[in-house]
């Protein structure tokens, strides 16, 4: 049994959020949190974090093209320190470049109306963000010495 981990998607107006299943095969959306401040996002993320019993965090880390630093996501890093000071947990900066025209694509494919990829392109992002991260560390470590706590 893999520890199961929280995949954010963090934005300026919404995080979209997927947790890992048991196993720490694929990513699972959960939600879309519309923000309000970061008092009432951190008491929604700690409840599902709770719920899921996550032992880390993947954020995407909005990087440009370049692989520079992008004003976002000197955001995102700045409210990856919030996470862990908040939540003592480990939180890893995954790079999360092109993952939201990657989210539109497949719901696109799946037949959903632009008018209705709002809603959920965020939970998409955060499953596409997670699940990179897993496949990456599935395939880099040997099974018996797999941990998600050494970043």
């Amino acid at each position: 049994m893999e520890p199961r981990l929280l995949g954010l998607d963090f934005g300026n107006r919404r995080i979209g959020v997927a947790v890992s299943d048991e196993l720490g095969l694929t990513a699972q959306p959960v939600l879309t949190l519309v923000r309000r401040n970061t008092k009432q996002d951190l008491k929604s993320l700690g409840r599902v974090l709770r719920k899921f019993g996550c032992s880390a965090i993947v954020l995407g880390n909005p990087l440009y093209m370049s692989g520079d630093l992008s004003p976002q996501a000197a955001k995102t890093q700045a409210f990856a320190e919030t996470l862990r000071g908040e939540f003592a947990l480990p939180v890893h900066l995954w790079d999360e470049r092109l993952t939201s025209a990657e989210a539109h694509r497949h719901l696109h494919a799946a037949g959903r109306p632009l008018s209705g990829h709002r809603e959920v392109v965020d939970q998409v992002a955060a499953v596409l963000i997670l699940q990179s991260f897993l496949d990456a560390h599935r395939s880099s470590e040997r099974p018996e010495t797999a941990s998600y706590n050494r970043e």
